[in-house]
C-alpha cells in the first residue's frame, strides 16, 4: 500500500492543504508536484495520478490552491493567476524539504489551466527537472474565441459585476464552473458538464462556482508564449477533439520548446482523466520521466 500523508504548507501567509504520497524505494527520489485546473481540487482524480506515480517510484505532492478545497483563503472560490503561481512556488519549496525527496529532481505536473501554470512557473523556478502539461491552456485568445462572442460578453459582464461588488467590499459575484452550451458558466463545451462530473468521487460535494473576476484575466493569459524559454524536458499531451483548450495553440507552443515531446490523443478534453484514456496518458507520462530523469 502506498503511504499518503496529509500535509500543509504556507503560501503568502495562508495554508495550502494537500497530500504527500511516499514512493517505495531507498535513498532520495524525485518528487512530482501536482495541482488541478480551472476551479478543480485534489479530490477530482489527482489521487489516481499520485498513487500511480508513487507505485512507479516517484514521490508525489498534490495540493489545493488558496481559496479552494481544504486550503485557507477567504472569500472562497477566488481564482487569481498570480496567487496560484505563488502557491506553486511555495509547494516546490515545501517538497524540496521533505525527507526522501531529491531537491534537484522536482517535476511539475499540470492539467488544463494548470497545464499552463507549470510552464510559467518552471521558467522562473530554478532546478526543475521536467514538466508535464496535460490538455493545457496555453493561449488565452484561442480559448476565448472557442467560447464564442456571446459567451465572452456574458462572462465579461459578470466579471465587471464582481469587480464592482469587490470595490464596495461585498461578497463575490459567482458563476458556475460548468454548464450546458449557452448557459453563463466558465466551461460550456458540449462535453464539459458530464466530463467534470466523472471526476467526482462518491460522496464528494464540490463547490461548483468561481468568482467572476477571473474572466477578465483568462483571455490575456497565454503561458505558451514562454515555450522557447522552457529549457527542461517538457511533455505536452493534447486532445485532438478538445473543445475547452484548443489543440492548435498547444501544438504550436510544443514545437517551439527546445526539449518538448508532443503526444496528441484522439479524444476530448475530459477523456484523459478517466478510463480507458487515463491508463494510456499516465503510462506515457511515466515513460517520459524514465527517459528524461537521471
Amino acid at each position: 500500500m502506498i503511504e499518503r500523508q496529509n500535509i500543509r504548507f504556507m503560501s503568502e501567509g495562508l495554508y495550502c492543504s494537500g497530500w504527500f504520497y511516499k514512493a517505495c524505494g531507498a535513498g532520495t527520489l524525485p518528487c512530482i508536484v501536482l495541482a488541478h485546473g480551472f476551479g478543480g481540487t485534489k479530490e477530482m482524480r489527482l489521487d489516481a495520478y499520485a498513487e500511480t506515480f508513487a507505485e512507479a517510484g516517484y514521490h508525489a505532492l498534490v495540493f489545493d490552491y488558496r481559496h479552494f478545497g481544504e486550503s485557507e483563503g477567504e472569500p472562497r472560490q477566488i481564482l487569481d493567476i498570480k496567487k496560484q503561481h505563488q502557491d506553486w512556488h511555495a509547494a516546490i519549496r515545501f517538497a524540496r524539504g521533505l525527507p526522501g525527496v531529491d531537491p534537484g529532481r522536482i517535476i511539475l505536473w499540470g492539467t488544463s489551466f494548470s497545464g499552463g501554470h507549470v510552464v510559467a512557473v518552471a521558467v522562473k523556478e530554478t532546478g526543475i527537472a521536467a514538466v508535464i502539461s496535460q490538455v493545457p491552456h496555453l493561449d488565452g485568445i484561442a480559448t476565448a474565441l472557442a467560447s464564442g462572442t456571446i459567451q465572452n460578453v456574458k462572462l465579461g459582464l459578470a466579471a465587471w459585476r464582481d469587480l464592482i461588488r469587490m470595490a464596495f467590499r461585498l461578497s463575490p459575484h459567482y458563476v458556475p464552473l460548468v454548464g450546458r452550451p449557452g448557459e453563463t458558466a466558465a466551461m460550456t463545451a458540449p462535453d464539459a458538464e458530464e466530463g467534470v462530473k466523472k471526476l467526482y468521487p462518491e460522496d464528494y460535494e464540490p463547490d461548483e462556482n468561481v468568482a467572476a473576476r477571473i474572466f477578465l484575466q483568462v483571455g490575456l493569459y497565454s503561458p505558451g508564449s514562454l515555450a522557447r524559454k522552457l529549457t527542461v524536458p517538457w511533455l505536452v499531451q493534447a486532445a485532438s477533439e478538445d473543445l475547452t483548450t484548443p489543440v492548435k495553440p498547444v501544438i504550436r507552443a510544443a514545437l517551439k520548446a527546445p526539449k518538448s515531446q508532443l503526444i496528441v490523443y484522439k479524444c476530448g478534453h475530459f477523456d484523459v482523466y478517466v478510463a480507458p484514456r487515463f491508463e494510456q496518458t499516465i503510462e506515457d507520462q511515466i515513460t517520459f520521466l524514465k527517459q528524461n530523469l537521471r
